[in-house]
């Protein structure tokens, strides 16, 4: 399956559409669209470009930049929604607080990120955006579906249990992969890897994001012992670990047929954001 150039060129118009959204009070949607939309270009240009030009590379570095500011306040408003639909009989009065916590780091993060889209920082993307648009060259003979499809298995020859580090790597990769596949021809088949994928990004996502939330509250509050609303949001992440294990198993059957049995390594602690979150995040 070769590139589908209409598609391919898509991508990079919408992001050029949503750089212009993204304001001192913009909404979750414009925000989690502008991360989104970022994370697609860079896929595009790091995986299906082999030799990207100056202009190339200058653009990426500023889209990482740029993304890595508005997954800090996507990730802010996501786990500010799994807080507020956490029920919990305990703990009412510290969850107040880390919602509040919460929202003061979004408005930080927020002016943050419309600082670095100003008229000038715009109007430089799109420059950018249109002219590796025009001038990107995809070797003849690069399939999307085949490099994704690789791209993700790779991950599975690592035949030990999957731990959290590598579970995150999971959502990473798999994240690309999508991204990849999205701009191949529409074929069932590769719809069908784009509906694994996204089922499994969701489980695995979830993880991730009871994970973070579950270190700002032991940072607040402390351990199991100090915090009842630590010790249910620790039992709860447990839980989506291995929901998220379940999911990359299937995903990994689904894509490659192979027979595999469930393999969680039990994490004694969550991994810290620092060290989980990788630049690719």
């Amino acid at each position: 399956m070769p590139v589908d150039q209409r598609h391919c060129r898509a991508v990079f118009q919408k992001l050029e559409g949503e750089l212009g959204k993204v304001t001192r009070h913009s909404n979750a949607e414009s925000v989690h669209k502008l991360r989104t939309g970022t994370r697609r270009v860079e896929t595009v240009l790091e995986e299906l470009v082999p030799q990207p030009d100056k202009n190339t590379r200058k653009l990426l570095r500023s889209l990482t930049r740029l993304r890595k500011k508005a997954g800090k306040v996507r990730d802010l408003d996501v786990q500010s929604a799994l807080l507020r639909n956490l029920k919990i009989a305990r703990g009412a009065r510290e969850k107040s607080r880390l919602l509040r916590a919460l929202a003061t780091e979004r408005a930080k993060r927020e002016k943050k990120l419309a600082e670095a889209l100003d008229k000038d920082a715009v109007r430089d993307f799109r420059k950018r955006l249109n002219r590796a648009r025009k001038e990107m060259e995809i070797p003849d003979g690069v399939e999307p579906f085949g490099v994704a499809i690789d791209q993700f298995s790779a991950l599975g020859r690592d035949r030990s249990p999957i731990t959290q580090k590598l579970l995150h790597q999971y959502r990473i990769t798999g994240k690309r992969a999508r991204y990849v596949i999205e701009i191949a021809p529409r074929s069932p088949e590769a719809a069908e890897a784009i509906r694994q994928l996204e089922k499994m990004q969701d489980v695995v996502g979830d993880w991730h994001d009871w994970l973070t939330l579950t270190e700002r509250a032991e940072n607040l509050f402390g351990g199991v012992k100090d915090s009842s609303l630590v010790a249910a949001m620790r039992n709860l992440t447990r839980a989506k670990f291995r929901e998220g294990v379940d999911a990359v198993m299937r995903t990994r059957l689904a894509l490659s047929g192979e027979k595999l049995e469930s393999r969680a390594a039990a994490p004694k602690r969550p991994v810290k954001a620092a060290q989980a979150e990788t630049a690719a995040a």
